[in-house]
């Protein structure tokens, strides 16, 4: 897999946007709690109560999404899947390889993560075994990313852009989905993401704390909490940018990933390496021997010419970002080709905007966005006409 020099450093701009948040919204089913609903033609899941509701409501209003995806996943694009073994060409058994992987790390797991992956495959009536197979795949691929605040923006208020680059050609933007998490005891989030997966790797949490996730490289060292479930444990957890550090610092990590994690309340972002065998903060501004652009109130991470090309970009604008030109930091080409989704959050007054790439394969960079605020999100209810599905009867296995 890839092994690219991934460079951080940090920023922070200043975003206006005139007009609401979104104007047309409607519920499209409803399941005990929970609701499907369309925000001006974007699908936003709401899930809410003990971790098995929550998986059986996104289970069974996104049933025929989880059942295509996990089929393409593995019934398609697994099948192009090659690897060479003493010097041939084979094709590996992907749920196999995968599924020991997540057998291999659910001691690290915590319970909770798995009653909803049982939620899930309840709901849409589908086996628990490709339903966690499925939600352990970014364990297997290892992007752009970068906060702004202070004298880097207009105003000093912090912004956080984050660019996902994945693979177009998985198909997983045809089942793009903002949910929006209400877990009993634990903080509400919302999380960028697709139909079926209940890890995170781009999200924000009503605490006004987000995070980023870019891959490396450390295929193989999976001892530890996929990166999916440790952000995830981010987002519902942390109060603030300490404790979101230490979560990542005091659990066990797998392989070689790097974060971008803001704070609103404190205007402050962070650049983290955490990788199986280690672990490095680099503040808002400081350089690094992997970093050689440390720019003022800024961290950047990205790879190679992209973070040449971001860095540039920031230094041109440093002080006079806006909403557009925000945005145009994660055009391409620090966006790549494979760009699946682009974010813009600002955090603190928990708005957040989203472009996925197109169903034809056109990167995020080249879509357009939809603006959402999370604080405004978690006050929609379900309309009253809208389909009802059978709840769990139970909340538990």
């Amino acid at each position: 897999m890839m092994r690219t020099l991934i460079r951080v450093a940090a920023i922070g701009f200043f975003l206006t946007l005139a007009g609401p948040v979104h104007a047309d919204t409607h519920t499209i089913a409803r399941c005990g709690q929970g609701f499907l609903e369309d925000v001006d033609g974007y699908r936003v899941l709401h899930v809410k109560g003990t971790p098995y509701e929550m998986g059986f409501q996104q289970g069974a209003l996104l049933k025929e999404d989880i059942k295509e995806l996990v089929h393409f996943l593995f019934d398609v694009k697994a099948k192009e899947l090659k690897i060479k073994v003493a010097g041939k060409e084979v094709q590996p058994n992907a749920r196999a390889i995968i599924a020991g992987i997540a057998a291999s790390q659910k001691k690290f797991v915590p319970a909770r993560f798995f009653e909803e992956l049982k939620g899930v495959a309840d709901g849409a009536g589908m086996s628990i075994e490709d339903i966690t197979v499925a939600n352990f795949i970014p364990e297997m691929f290892h992007c752009s990313g970068f906060a702004l605040s202070g004298s880097a923006t207009k105003d000093g208020t912090l912004y956080h852009g984050r660019v996902l680059d994945y693979g177009c050609d998985w198909r997983l933007q045809e089942h793009a989905v903002l949910t929006i998490a209400e877990p009993d005891g634990k903080i509400p989030f919302v999380n960028v993401t697709y139909a079926g997966f209940i890890g995170s790797v781009t999200g924000m949490n009503a605490k006004q704390v987000s995070i980023g996730e870019m891959g490396g490289a450390g295929l193989g060292h999976w001892a530890g909490v996929p990166m999916s479930f440790l952000v995830r444990m981010a987002l519902e957890e942390a109060d603030d940018l300490d404790e979101a550090v230490s979560i990542f610092r005091d659990n066990p990590r797998t392989c070689e990933y790097y974060y971008v994690v803001a704070d609103g309340k404190t205007g402050k972002g962070v650049g983290m390496e955490a990788c199986w065998d280690r672990f490095n903060l680099v503040q808002m501004g400081e350089s690094h021997a992997r970093l050689p652009h440390g720019v003022k109130d800024a961290v950047l991470l990205s790879a190679g010419d992209r973070y040449e090309e971001l860095a540039r970009r920031v230094k041109a604008g440093h002080g006079t970002f806006d909403a557009t030109s925000a945005r145009e930091l994660m055009s391409r080409p620090v966006a790549m080709k494979s760009n699946l989704h682009s974010v813009l959050f600002e955090t603190k007054s928990s708005r957040l905007w989203v472009a996925n790439a197109s169903k034809d394969g056109q990167p995020a960079a080249s879509q357009p966005y939809h603006a959402f605020r999370l604080s405004e999100l978690l006050t929609h209810k379900a309309g009253d006409s809208a389909t009802t599905l059978p709840a769990s009867s139970s909340g538990t296995r």
